[in-house]
């Protein structure tokens, strides 16, 4: 069984809930660091209501975030090949996180969310990838 990503950039909730029942998603994973968005329906409370409504479980796992320097400077020169690094570096002392990831999707269709539609440009990947190399399926990007 895969494990998902979905940045929901540019998807209104609607959409968004439609894709998981139509990929039969049962968990969705939460990986940002702060989850609130300006974006209606994707901020945890929200998000979690309208999940539960179509029979979804929903999991925050901040400890898979974005740290808020490496967002910063992410913000400021928009150089994913640092962020990466950053990211990877900091990833490196999440091991129980990652294995606490791993088991929480083992037996179930997980989806991780994050906000940014191109998955090459967004941390979600560097979490499956980190996830995959402690058991974790490999990643499908939706």
């Amino acid at each position: 069984m895969p494990l998902f990503t979905i940045g929901y950039e540019g998807m209104r909730i609607d959409d968004f809930l439609d894709k998981m029942q139509q990929e039969k998603i049962k968990l969705v994973v939460d990986v940002r660091a702060l989850p609130l968005s300006r974006k209606r329906g994707f901020s945890k409370t929200a998000l979690a209501a309208a999940l539960t409504q179509v029979g979804i479980r929903y999991a925050h796992r901040v400890a898979l975030g974005t740290p808020k320097p490496i967002r910063a400077r992410y913000k400021h020169d928009h150089d994913f090949a640092a962020l990466r690094v950053e990211f990877e570096k900091y990833l490196a002392h999440q091991t129980l996180s990652l294995q606490q990831l791993v088991e929480l999707v083992r037996d179930t269709r997980a989806c991780l969310l994050c906000f940014e539609a191109d998955p090459a440009l967004c941390h979600r990947s560097l979490v499956a990838d980190a996830a995959m190399a402690l058991g974790a399926p490999p990643a499908t990007h939706l």
